[in-house]
């Protein structure tokens, strides 16, 4: 049984609403410590949301229509901040005055 990644950290706010969050470090039931790191922006029915699992880089959850360009932004942004997201969960979040 996976560890519950129940705290979220917000890292950014886009133009078109979208909120990027991660997760704190939870663990899988072989000890591997994972994050995950979502999209969201609401719409008139719900949300576009983007989920990836760190390190693994899988998508876990895809809903909405966010754009092909959008999602492949959103990877390069996981990809490029992965080691940022795993020091700021093990540290409790981002402190922003």
């Amino acid at each position: 049984m996976e560890s519950e990644t129940n705290m979220t950290y917000e890292f950014a706010k886009y133009p078109d609403g979208t909120l990027g969050v991660f997760s704190n470090i939870g663990k899988k039931e072989n000890n591997e410590e994972y994050i995950r790191v979502s999209f969201e922006r609401p719409t008139k029915n719900g949300f576009d949301t983007y989920v990836v699992e760190l390190p693994s880089y899988e998508v876990v959850l895809e809903d909405g229509n966010y754009s092909e360009e959008e999602k492949k932004n959103f990877m390069e942004i996981v990809k490029n901040g992965s080691s940022f997201f795993f020091k700021y969960a093990r540290i409790g979040g981002l402190q922003i005055a």
